[in-house]
Protein backbone atom coordinates (compact mmCIF):
# COMPACT_ATOMS: atom_id res chain seq x y z
CA UNK A 1 0.00 0.00 0.00
CA UNK A 2 1.14 3.39 -0.84
CA UNK A 3 1.99 5.91 2.19
CA UNK A 4 0.14 8.97 1.90
CA UNK A 5 1.33 12.72 2.46
CA UNK A 6 5.36 11.67 2.36
CA UNK A 7 7.15 14.03 0.53
CA UNK A 8 8.75 13.50 -2.48
CA UNK A 9 12.79 13.52 -1.78
CA UNK A 10 13.25 13.01 -5.51
CA UNK A 11 16.07 10.53 -5.35
CA UNK A 12 16.16 6.43 -4.94
CA UNK A 13 19.34 4.42 -5.18
CA UNK A 14 21.36 7.23 -5.50
CA UNK A 15 19.85 9.14 -8.61
CA UNK A 16 18.30 12.19 -8.92
CA UNK A 17 14.49 12.30 -10.34
CA UNK A 18 14.33 14.21 -13.65
CA UNK A 19 12.82 17.46 -14.76
CA UNK A 20 9.36 17.20 -13.78
CA UNK A 21 8.18 18.65 -16.53
CA UNK A 22 9.87 16.79 -19.07
CA UNK A 23 8.54 13.78 -16.83
CA UNK A 24 4.81 15.00 -17.49
CA UNK A 25 6.08 15.51 -21.22
CA UNK A 26 7.31 11.76 -21.50
CA UNK A 27 4.34 10.20 -19.78
CA UNK A 28 1.69 11.81 -22.20
CA UNK A 29 3.44 10.94 -25.19
CA UNK A 30 3.77 7.65 -24.32
CA UNK A 31 -0.17 7.51 -23.87
CA UNK A 32 -0.45 8.59 -26.85
CA UNK A 33 1.91 6.45 -28.25
CA UNK A 34 -0.10 3.36 -26.41
CA UNK A 35 -3.73 4.80 -27.92
CA UNK A 36 -2.43 4.92 -31.51
CA UNK A 37 -1.25 1.35 -31.44
CA UNK A 38 -4.85 0.64 -30.63
CA UNK A 39 -6.56 3.03 -33.12
CA UNK A 40 -7.26 6.06 -30.90
CA UNK A 41 -6.37 9.46 -32.45
CA UNK A 42 -4.73 11.19 -29.78
CA UNK A 43 -4.46 15.14 -29.43
CA UNK A 44 -2.79 16.73 -26.19
CA UNK A 45 -4.81 19.39 -24.48
CA UNK A 46 -1.46 21.34 -23.50
CA UNK A 47 -3.23 22.41 -20.13
CA UNK A 48 -6.65 23.74 -22.01
CA UNK A 49 -8.90 21.62 -20.79
CA UNK A 50 -9.39 21.13 -16.58
CA UNK A 51 -8.78 17.56 -15.76
CA UNK A 52 -8.18 15.93 -19.36
CA UNK A 53 -4.20 15.96 -20.53
CA UNK A 54 -5.10 13.84 -23.75
CA UNK A 55 -8.53 13.88 -25.85
CA UNK A 56 -8.39 11.40 -27.99
CA UNK A 57 -11.01 9.39 -30.44
CA UNK A 58 -11.42 6.06 -31.93
CA UNK A 59 -10.74 5.40 -35.65
CA UNK A 60 -13.44 3.10 -36.49
CA UNK A 61 -16.04 3.60 -33.75
CA UNK A 62 -15.79 7.15 -32.82
CA UNK A 63 -15.70 6.91 -29.15
CA UNK A 64 -14.64 9.71 -27.33
CA UNK A 65 -12.53 9.29 -24.33
CA UNK A 66 -10.55 11.83 -21.61
CA UNK A 67 -7.03 10.92 -20.21
CA UNK A 68 -5.86 12.15 -17.45
CA UNK A 69 -1.65 11.28 -16.84
CA UNK A 70 0.16 10.62 -13.80
CA UNK A 71 3.56 10.24 -14.72
CA UNK A 72 6.74 9.12 -12.41
CA UNK A 73 10.20 8.44 -13.37
CA UNK A 74 12.50 6.71 -10.31
CA UNK A 75 9.86 5.50 -7.81
CA UNK A 76 6.17 4.86 -9.13
CA UNK A 77 4.30 7.14 -6.94
CA UNK A 78 1.85 9.40 -7.65
CA UNK A 79 0.62 12.13 -5.86
CA UNK A 80 -3.63 12.45 -6.80
CA UNK A 81 -4.17 15.97 -5.47
CA UNK A 82 -7.44 17.31 -4.86
CA UNK A 83 -8.73 17.63 -8.60
CA UNK A 84 -7.77 13.43 -8.43
CA UNK A 85 -10.58 12.85 -5.84
CA UNK A 86 -13.29 14.90 -7.81
CA UNK A 87 -15.67 11.93 -9.06
CA UNK A 88 -16.21 11.93 -12.80
CA UNK A 89 -18.45 14.21 -14.61
CA UNK A 90 -18.85 11.63 -17.74
CA UNK A 91 -18.58 7.98 -18.35
CA UNK A 92 -15.72 8.35 -20.45
CA UNK A 93 -13.31 9.75 -17.99
CA UNK A 94 -9.79 7.93 -17.59
CA UNK A 95 -6.54 7.90 -15.85
CA UNK A 96 -3.42 6.60 -17.00
CA UNK A 97 -0.45 6.63 -14.33
CA UNK A 98 2.69 6.04 -15.97
CA UNK A 99 6.12 4.79 -14.57
CA UNK A 100 9.01 5.79 -16.57
CA UNK A 101 11.91 3.90 -14.74
CA UNK A 102 14.74 3.20 -16.49
CA UNK A 103 14.97 4.51 -20.16
CA UNK A 104 16.71 1.56 -20.92
CA UNK A 105 13.48 -0.27 -20.29
CA UNK A 106 9.76 0.43 -21.17
CA UNK A 107 7.55 2.38 -18.96
CA UNK A 108 4.78 0.68 -17.20
CA UNK A 109 1.26 1.80 -17.46
CA UNK A 110 -1.98 1.51 -15.41
CA UNK A 111 -5.22 2.64 -16.95
CA UNK A 112 -8.32 3.17 -15.17
CA UNK A 113 -11.75 4.54 -14.59
CA UNK A 114 -11.58 8.02 -12.70
CA UNK A 115 -13.68 7.24 -10.17
CA UNK A 116 -11.79 3.61 -9.60
CA UNK A 117 -8.60 6.41 -8.85
CA UNK A 118 -10.32 8.48 -6.83
CA UNK A 119 -11.47 5.63 -4.88
CA UNK A 120 -8.46 3.91 -4.45
CA UNK A 121 -6.61 7.24 -3.48
CA UNK A 122 -9.35 7.54 -0.91
CA UNK A 123 -8.92 4.64 0.83
CA UNK A 124 -5.63 4.43 1.06
CA UNK A 125 -5.30 7.27 2.74
CA UNK A 126 -7.73 6.61 5.50
CA UNK A 127 -5.98 3.18 6.02
CA UNK A 128 -2.55 4.96 5.57
CA UNK A 129 -4.05 7.86 8.42
CA UNK A 130 -5.59 5.29 11.11
CA UNK A 131 -3.46 2.71 10.90
CA UNK A 132 -3.68 1.67 14.79
CA UNK A 133 0.38 0.59 14.28
CA UNK A 134 1.82 4.31 13.45
CA UNK A 135 2.68 6.71 16.05
CA UNK A 136 -0.25 8.54 17.75
CA UNK A 137 -0.37 12.37 16.22
CA UNK A 138 2.32 11.64 13.50
CA UNK A 139 0.25 11.20 10.36
CA UNK A 140 -2.14 14.32 10.06
CA UNK A 141 -1.36 14.69 6.49
CA UNK A 142 -5.05 16.00 4.30
CA UNK A 143 -6.21 13.72 1.76
CA UNK A 144 -5.21 16.13 -0.84
CA UNK A 145 -1.62 15.03 -0.10
CA UNK A 146 -2.71 11.37 -0.85
CA UNK A 147 -0.29 9.39 -2.89
CA UNK A 148 -0.91 5.94 -4.73
CA UNK A 149 1.55 3.22 -6.08
CA UNK A 150 0.71 0.13 -8.42
CA UNK A 151 -0.43 -2.27 -5.62
CA UNK A 152 -3.03 0.40 -5.09
CA UNK A 153 -4.75 -0.68 -8.46
CA UNK A 154 -2.17 -3.72 -9.98
CA UNK A 155 -4.91 -5.47 -12.18
CA UNK A 156 -5.47 -1.98 -14.43
CA UNK A 157 -1.59 -2.52 -15.83
CA UNK A 158 -1.87 -2.50 -19.68
CA UNK A 159 -5.79 -2.49 -19.59
CA UNK A 160 -6.01 -0.59 -22.75
CA UNK A 161 -8.81 -2.54 -23.81
CA UNK A 162 -11.14 -1.32 -20.91
CA UNK A 163 -10.82 2.38 -23.02
CA UNK A 164 -13.76 0.36 -25.13
CA UNK A 165 -16.27 0.69 -22.32
CA UNK A 166 -18.29 2.88 -21.01
CA UNK A 167 -16.79 3.71 -17.53
CA UNK A 168 -19.33 2.43 -15.36
CA UNK A 169 -19.20 -0.85 -17.43
CA UNK A 170 -15.51 -1.27 -16.01
CA UNK A 171 -15.59 -4.18 -13.49
CA UNK A 172 -13.96 -2.85 -10.15
CA UNK A 173 -10.71 -4.70 -9.79
CA UNK A 174 -8.96 -2.57 -6.84
CA UNK A 175 -7.90 -4.92 -4.20
CA UNK A 176 -10.08 -7.03 -1.97
CA UNK A 177 -9.18 -5.18 1.13
CA UNK A 178 -10.51 -1.90 -0.57
CA UNK A 179 -14.22 -3.00 -0.90
CA UNK A 180 -14.19 -3.97 2.59
CA UNK A 181 -12.56 -0.33 3.45
CA UNK A 182 -15.59 1.47 2.18
CA UNK A 183 -17.47 0.47 4.98
CA UNK A 184 -14.92 1.57 7.46
CA UNK A 185 -13.98 4.65 5.86
CA UNK A 186 -16.87 5.49 3.46
CA UNK A 187 -15.74 7.41 0.47
CA UNK A 188 -15.08 11.31 -0.43
CA UNK A 189 -18.83 12.99 -0.42
CA UNK A 190 -19.94 13.17 -3.92
CA UNK A 191 -18.36 9.59 -5.35
CA UNK A 192 -20.84 7.60 -7.20
CA UNK A 193 -20.06 4.43 -5.45
CA UNK A 194 -21.75 5.90 -2.45
CA UNK A 195 -25.43 5.21 -3.89
CA UNK A 196 -24.63 1.85 -4.23
CA UNK A 197 -21.14 -0.42 -3.79
CA UNK A 198 -20.60 -2.07 -7.49
CA UNK A 199 -19.22 -5.56 -7.75
CA UNK A 200 -15.79 -6.44 -7.45
CA UNK A 201 -14.17 -8.59 -10.05
CA UNK A 202 -11.33 -10.57 -8.86
CA UNK A 203 -10.09 -12.19 -11.98
CA UNK A 204 -11.07 -10.55 -15.24
CA UNK A 205 -10.42 -11.60 -18.61
CA UNK A 206 -9.27 -9.15 -20.96
CA UNK A 207 -11.74 -10.16 -23.64
CA UNK A 208 -14.68 -7.33 -22.63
Amino acid sequence: MGLAGEPDTGREGGRVARDTKLVKSAGEHYVCAELARREWAGSLTRDGLARTDILAVHSERRTPIEVQVKAASVAPSWPVGAKGLLPAISEREWFAMVHLGDPAQKPRCWVLPRDHLAAAAWLTHQAWLYDEKAKPGTRNAPVERARVEPDCFSAYEDRWDLLSLPTPEVPVMLPEWMRGAVAKYGLREGHPWLEELPEWASNCSRNL
